[in-house]
């Protein structure tokens, strides 16, 4: 029986916990139908708390997509570069909000209204005093995997 450093279970034990948050789109056909939807986020302010994400299909419920039962919702642990991968995702119009959970107790917290999380959506779409609409967030799903870059904005 081979006998494995210190340094080398170390490593093993970091990329079993480090996988969800740092998964790719695979290049095998998914079996269960659907493509990928990767995320990468860039600007995190700190790499602590954790970064929760939605991807959804809905207008009327965007950005806050926990009023859609129907979508998809990653969380992963904050940290440099993180990437989200929501997997199965059938063709269609898409939109994804996701925010910097610095304190880890499930919402955005906001001061006088104003978000003092990160927080950031799909195509970078812009801020007019409120969240975007969903048609300057949407994206198209088709045949084949989408990456889409989203950087994390803070105002506090």
């Amino acid at each position: 029986m081979m006998m494995m450093s210190t340094r080398a279970r170390l490593a093993v034990m970091a990329g079993a916990l480090l996988a969800p948050a740092m998964a790719r789109a695979d290049a095998v056909p998914d079996p269960a139908g659907g493509v990928s939807v990767t995320v990468v986020i860039s600007g995190l302010r700190a790499a602590h708390g954790l970064i929760r994400a939605c991807l959804t299909t809905r207008a009327a419920t965007f950005p806050e997509c926990d009023k859609d039962p129907q979508s998809l919702r990653l969380t992963v642990p904050a940290q440099n570069g993180p990437v989200l991968v929501f997997r199965h995702v059938v063709p269609g119009n898409y939109a994804v909000s996701l925010f910097h959970d610095q304190n880890g107790n499930g919402r955005l917290d906001k001061t006088l209204g104003i978000p003092s999380e990160g927080y950031g959506f799909s195509r970078n779409a812009p801020i007019n005093f409120g969240p975007p609409k969903f048609a300057a967030a949407r994206f198209a799903v088709e045949a084949a995997d989408v990456t889409m870059p989203i950087a994390v904005r803070y105002i506090l």
